[in-house]
């Protein structure tokens, strides 16, 4: 199921508005076919993976899938739950229940109607690739991350503003690499003004990932950019299941403060600036107690002379 999950990660973000979901078929402890969410979410994960087995390798073989299979049909194409049906696994291991009123246990209850095996996982590893689409579900919203590049001191730019660059070529490239797995990256009015940024992707091949893009601000965006006037109004991004924000330090303090931000990535350099521009504004802390035991940190890694930590929000 880790396997999966982390084959998942190949959908995103061209599944949208559909989840990004994978699926492995295993037979006498080897993957035989595997498959995930094709562009425009069309095929399905397990139709891809069941395209062209034979019936008599299913009879023996086990179907893994990070997300329940659906169990709605669509002019665009047949429930996933009557495939597998159709094609007759010995057993089906499911990572995550689907909270999509439009299946929601349906296509469980119909592979198991069929008589096959099914398991039923709550899954960290296929909940984490599947963070978008589980975010809007239940809560309405783009997961939303937020990236910072510092200073060690804490600083974004100069005090006259100037911010390229603080971190190096490979902090840059992997930032890039980010980008193209977003569905929109957002900026304030104020970065927009000052920086003009192009807030796409520039990596050889990765240049059509390029995320939309939205400014937070009252007044109205350039063509081609989405306003939004605060934090909360990201619930109306149709179709946005992960939301990548750049900044600046009103916009990340606006993004803290009321609590939106389930990711945090944070580029440090090996460089003090000191009387610098703060990466974060004011957060309506009341006591530092309120600070404490709000993140953890799943990754590190060393980015050239750059260090890059990603921290999830711990929510209950």
């Amino acid at each position: 199921m880790a396997a999966a999950a982390r084959l998942a990660l190949r959908a995103r973000p061209l599944s949208r508005p559909n989840p990004g979901v994978a699926a492995l078929v295993v037979h006498k402890a080897r993957v035989i076919a595997r498959g995930w969410t094709q562009a425009g979410g069309r095929p399905h994960a397990e139709a891809v993976a069941l395209a062209g087995l034979a019936p008599g390798v299913l009879a023996e073989a086990t179907l893994y899938v990070t997300l329940e299979p659906c169990a709605h049909t669509s002019p665009r194409g047949p429930a996933c739950a009557d495939l597998i049906v159709a094609a007759k696994p010995a057993r089906v291991v499911i990572g995550q229940h689907d909270p999509d009123p439009r299946t929601a246990g349906q296509g469980l209850a119909r592979l198991e109607a069929a008589g096959i095996a099914t398991t039923l996982l709550d899954d960290p590893a296929s909940a984490a690739s599947l963070a978008g689409f589980l975010t809007r579900q239940h809560l309405g919203r783009p997961w939303v991350t937020l990236k910072l590049a510092t200073s060690l001191d804490g600083c974004i730019a100069l005090a006259d503003g100037t911010s390229q660059w603080i971190t190096g070529e490979a902090a840059r490239a992997h930032v890039h690499a980010r980008r193209a797995q977003y569905d929109a990256i957002l900026v304030g009015g104020g970065t927009w003004r000052a920086d003009s940024p192009r807030l796409d992707v520039r990596l050889p091949g990765l240049e059509a990932r390029s995320p939309a893009r939205v400014m937070l601000t009252r007044g109205e965006a350039p063509a081609g950019i989405t306003a939004i006037a605060s934090p909360a109004a990201i619930t109306g991004l149709e179709g946005v299941q992960y939301l990548y924000v750049e900044g600046g330090a009103e916009t990340a303090a606006a993004f803290l403060a009321a609590d939106l931000v389930d990711e945090l990535h944070l580029y440090r350099a090996p460089i003090l600036i000191g009387d610098g521009k703060r990466a974060l504004g004011a957060l309506g802390l009341a006591s530092l107690d309120a600070a404490h035991g709000r993140w953890h940190a799943p990754e590190r890694r060393q980015l050239g002379s750059d260090e890059f930590t990603a921290y999830l929000r711990r929510r209950s």
